[in-house]
């Protein structure tokens, strides 16, 4: 069932990310492994209650310094009733060095009390069908604004209040 590796997201290395040794902070990285998966998992499974339940073991194999730029690539390795299990990659782009492999990183669809809830999907989507359900009208409504306004007069309208 697994598909292939695919690299979503990169993150520049930067002085705030670096450990006493001026190489990546392990918590940097695992916080932005993290937050990948969530975004994947959520995006999957439509649900925005997505939580993490499990990351299997994590070695980290190589690093990287400041200036160094990484990639990070999931692949669904199972698909459960109510979770969506991955496998994270993460690379150093200048030197190819893998530097960490987590197996298994298992995230969980939740209803609105915090219980597992059901998904319905077995399979990756790349569409942006699987929308959670409280912001398609959102996006219907905003697709509809902008059907009606010049592009200058909705940006002005739908511009988050500072």
């Amino acid at each position: 069932m697994p598909n292939s590796m695919n690299f979503h997201s990169r993150k520049w290395v930067k002085p705030e990310d670096l450990n006493a040794n001026h190489s990546l902070f392990g918590g940097s990285l695992l916080r932005w492994i993290d937050e990948e998966a969530a975004i994947y998992a959520i995006i999957q499974l439509g649900n925005e209650r997505t939580v993490t339940k499990y990351m299997s073991e994590i070695n980290f194999v190589s690093s990287a310094r400041q200036g160094d730029i990484i990639e990070m690539g999931l692949s669904v390795v199972r698909w459960g009733r109510t979770s969506l299990t991955l496998k994270a990659v993460v690379r150093n782009v200048f030197t190819g060095e893998v530097i960490i492999s987590i197996d298994k990183i298992v995230m969980v669809a939740l209803d609105d009390d915090g219980n597992p809830k059901p998904h319905g999907y077995s399979t990756v989507s790349y569409n942006r069908d699987r929308v959670p359900h409280r912001l398609v009208t959102r996006r219907a409504s905003d697709a509809q604004l902008r059907a009606t306004m010049d592009e200058d007069a909705f940006a002005a309208r739908t511009k988050p209040s500072e």
